[in-house]
């Protein structure tokens, strides 16, 4: 009786190596490519930087480049996030949190600009009057989430023991 536990316990160790080195193997792929991903959107946004100032751009320019540079911080919270997972373990929602931030902040700019182009227009049409209506609802919205992502983020460092942000738990741990 004592063998068939015996055998199970092994196929049971044996299964969780596998599916651990499995799981490291996707992470290290995942992050890879997030780390390519993040080094030509940084060529990219670097690209735009250069001619928003070599024509001095205007409004629409300065954000896209904003718009561009809010998206590497997005792809390098959701990086750390794999890294920080691979090295604990653990998967933490503060990352997440970071990067729904970022993503809301740059919808806020978007819309923004949005509504400055639809305020200044000569033609004011009843179309133009609820699409302005709506965006100014989706930033009520967005306002809304904002402050509830940052209020999340307040009491996750708040509830942690040690009061460091995520992913610096593990380098105390970690050898040279």
């Amino acid at each position: 009786m004592s063998g068939g536990r015996e055998d199970q316990g092994r196929l049971t160790r044996a299964a969780s190596f596998v599916f651990l080195h499995t799981e490291h193997a996707i992470y290290a792929a995942l992050g890879a490519l997030l780390g390519l991903t993040a080094l030509v959107a940084l060529i990219d946004a670097a690209g735009l930087t250069w001619e928003a100032f070599r024509t001095l751009g205007g409004a629409d320019q300065i954000l896209e480049v904003v718009d561009r540079l809010l998206f590497l911080l997005m792809l390098i919270e959701i990086l750390h996030t794999v890294r920080v997972s691979m090295r604990s373990g653990k998967l933490t929602c503060e990352p997440f949190l970071i990067v729904g931030l970022i993503a809301s902040i740059r919808r806020v700019l978007v819309i923004t600009l949005q509504s400055s182009e639809i305020t200044h227009a000569k033609d004011w049409s009843p179309e133009k009057q609820a699409l302005f209506q709506a965006s100014m609802i989706e930033l009520g919205v967005l306002a809304g989430l904002i402050l509830t992502m940052v209020f999340a983020i307040f009491v996750l460092h708040r509830a942690r023991d040690d009061g460091k942000p995520a992913g610096e738990e593990a380098q105390e741990h970690a050898g040279p």
